[in-house]
């Protein structure tokens, strides 16, 4: 059992890391990502190509495919959501559904259905392990993946608390007409917020290449483990990502040891656990919501 918790804290790692991304542009923008995954999917491709073709490593393809995601991230929020974000709070949820899409297609008439891995670019790390005591096996790569996570969501805590521009961010996440009022270019923090968050997206396309296969279509199921781990965390907060996707992972290991086929099934039963007491806590529950579409279909 402490081997399936231990591995289970350490897959949560990987979960907090691609819904990082996913939680930071809500908390910012108030905007979900429904092409999350399709991007991070993207961003591994882009270091597949680099590796496959040039014989660049994936680590040092980083340093090409970060710079890109943030180009991409400046050109998603400036061209798109913030246009579509004057139509409503639902134009942007299309737009990226629709955008998402599009990267699936192109990413299949480019490169076939097959799946591919970043595995055989990294050596010995895909399969390394250390012995702790108990006979428990951690995957180092599983433990450099958790680290990044926690690296990366300590950071931006940081980079949000203690920075002139961090705090801008959050001002214009609170309110943007006030903070414009104060001097905060609002367009600005939330093309710059678009950026950071599409730098996150790379990383954990990076670290899925790196620990599992991927195909053109594998995105639909990173942005389901992003949003459920960004919901059991507390959409918009940092470090309740991290918990939310070590909450997810414990659940898929458990359940897994109780069914072969309980793995997913025990994530998705903790997802919807949370959910419903987030409902009935906030006092809005099943009647509030049948209220609420009601009205709106009215």
């Amino acid at each position: 059992m402490m081997n399936q918790i231990v591995q289970g804290i350490l897959l949560g790692g990987y979960y907090a890391l691609i819904a990082c991304g996913l939680s930071f542009m809500f908390s910012v923008m108030r905007i979900i990502n429904l092409a999350h995954g399709s991007l991070a999917i993207l961003s591994a491709f882009a270091l597949w190509l680099l590796a496959s073709r040039f014989h660049i490593s994936p680590f040092l393809g980083l340093v090409i495919v970060l710079p890109l995601m943030a180009v991409i991230g400046w050109a998603l929020q400036r061209f798109l959501l913030e246009r579509s974000a004057r139509g409503g709070a639902l134009l942007p949820i299309l737009t990226t559904f629709g955008l998402a899409i599009v990267i699936d297609n192109v990413l299949f008439e480019q490169f076939g259905a097959d799946t591919r891995s970043l595995a055989p670019f990294i050596g010995s790390l895909s399969y390394d392990s250390w012995e702790w005591p108990g006979s428990i096996y951690v995957g180092k790569l599983a433990v450099i993946i958790f680290v990044a996570a926690v690296v990366l969501l300590g950071g931006l805590q940081l980079f949000l608390t203690h920075t002139g521009l961090g705090r801008s961010i959050r001002a214009t996440s609170e309110d943007p007409d006030t903070a414009g009022l104060v001097g905060v270019d609002a367009r600005r923090a939330n093309t710059i917020a678009a950026a950071i968050a599409m730098v996150t997206v790379g990383l954990a396309g990076a670290f899925l290449g790196m620990r599992a296969t991927f195909d053109p279509y594998a995105g639909a199921t990173q942005l389901l483990f992003a949003f459920e781990a960004a919901v059991i965390g507390g959409a918009g907060s940092l470090w309740g990502t991290l918990i939310g996707g070590i909450v997810l992972a414990l659940a898929q290991t458990l359940g897994a040891t109780v069914h072969p086929q309980g793995f997913l099934i025990g994530g998705h039963v903790a997802f919807l656990i949370v959910l419903f007491i987030r409902l009935y806590t906030s006092g809005l529950g099943l009647r509030g919501l049948l209220g609420l579409a009601a009205g709106k279909a009215s």
